[in-house]
């Protein structure tokens, strides 16, 4: 068998979540601090130095999605379809893999996105003399058995307990013959260690890592968000902030675009892009905070390829750069000078379309509308004004 590389690590992602309360996305697109929850699991594996190739394993009907955001990097296969089960999605990677087949690999869950380097690492050495090798960590709690009634029955001695984690890594053709023994014996199991164990195979356990939790729940993904943006404030301690205004006209049109939003109007706004002036504020309040120019030197009204195109663009852009410096969005705030239309019913919904494009949570992002009192040329209807706030976090000594 050609053993085309030393290790190849195989992230299961083709779970539903559906208990993350994700509604249509499943648990391990999304964010966390801005970046897709597999994203990150991503990155781990694909900048650690001992793994050659990386394949996840996605549900059908997620290739979009997962386009969307995978990296392009030359160690990154393409992805292979699921099954029913996690373990028929994991023996669906492995038979992927088969073709040219690694020496070693690592099986990990795509909702666990803190291993750590180091944990890779160790996972990979106890595989020099090892053919299946499991992280785990000593349970601290005391288990209770608890009968269907709610009846505390017994408990459990928790001496020599500990909770199993991924990445599990596995000589390449042991565990995937035990995984096609098991799939002969119709037998399912809750993890790949419980398949080498089943299979004969000696399963040695190393050291894991408290911190390598797996994000099961909605509130699991609400703690490592506040987890990670306590963390990334903690690292980030130079404060920016940055004001942005923009205005447009009434012209002809039946709808008005506002923080992303079309909103039904019997005029529309007249401008060189789409008009939105809740975006346009945004951009420019983003750029001020990080002394980077305004919208009108980025996307030049006197170009032709900015012409009616869609202003998330541009925010998007603003917040890419903020990224790029290290940096982070803290927080966002607009205030919209309207007579009419009423916009109150679309307010919750410019706050969710203003925290998708810049990857934070909705939380960070205020619209508040009001009128001119009918003073001006707000309070005469011949158009909409914008006045926006941006909080940036910069790393100390941050040079553009």
């Amino acid at each position: 068998m050609d053993h085309a590389s030393h290790t190849a690590a195989l992230i299961v992602a083709a779970g539903r979540g559906v208990r993350a309360g994700s509604g249509n996305v499943p648990k391990q697109y999304q964010p966390l601090a801005g970046t897709p929850i597999l994203a990150r699991t991503l990155s781990t594996f694909l900048g650690h130095p001992a793994v050659d190739r990386v394949l996840v394993v996605i549900a059908s009907g997620d290739e979009e999605i997962y386009r969307a955001i995978a990296p392009r990097h030359d160690r990154l296969m393409a992805p292979v379809t699921g099954g029913e089960t996690r373990q028929d999605s994991v023996r669906n990677g492995l038979a992927a893999l088969a073709g040219a087949a690694p020496q070693r690999v690592l099986i990990h869950d795509a909702a666990r996105p803190f291993a750590s380097s180091a944990l890779i690492g160790r996972v990979v050495a106890a595989l020099e003399s090892a053919d299946a090798v499991v992280p785990a960590v000593p349970v601290a709690s005391t288990l209770k058995q608890v009968d269907d009634a709610g009846r505390v029955t017994a408990t459990v001695p928790r001496d020599g307990l500990q909770a199993a984690e991924t990445p599990q890594g596995f000589t390449f053709d042991a565990i995937l013959a035990a995984h096609n023994k098991a799939r002969g014996a119709h037998r399912q199991f809750t993890d790949d260690a419980a398949v080498a164990e089943w299979a004969g195979l000696p399963v040695v356990a190393v050291p894991g890592e408290p911190g390598n939790v797996k994000l099961t729940t909605a509130h699991d993904i609400a703690e490592a968000n506040r987890r990670l943006t306590a963390e990334s404030a903690l690292a980030l301690g130079d404060m920016r902030v940055g004001i942005g205004y923009d205005i447009h006209g009434f012209g002809a049109g039946y709808e008005i675009m506002l923080g992303g939003v079309p909103v039904p109007y019997r005029r529309g706004l007249v401008g060189h892009s789409d008009a939105d002036v809740v975006l346009h504020a945004l951009t420019d309040a983003v750029l001020g905070a990080l002394g980077d120019g305004d919208i009108g030197e980025h996307f030049p009204p006197t170009d032709p390829q900015w012409a009616g195109v869609s202003s998330d663009r541009f925010l998007a852009d603003a917040v890419a750069r903020v990224a790029a410096r290290g940096g982070m969005i803290a927080h966002l705030d607009v205030s919209i000078v309207a007579e009419r239309p009423k916009l109150a019913p679309h307010r919750e919904a410019m706050r969710a379309r203003i925290a998708e494009i810049c990857g934070i949570t909705i939380d960070r992002v205020g619209v508040k509308a009001t009128t001119s009192e009918g003073l001006g040329f707000i309070g005469r209807s011949e158009g909409i004004s914008a006045h926006a706030v941006a909080t940036v976090r910069l790393p100390f000594g941050d040079q553009p």
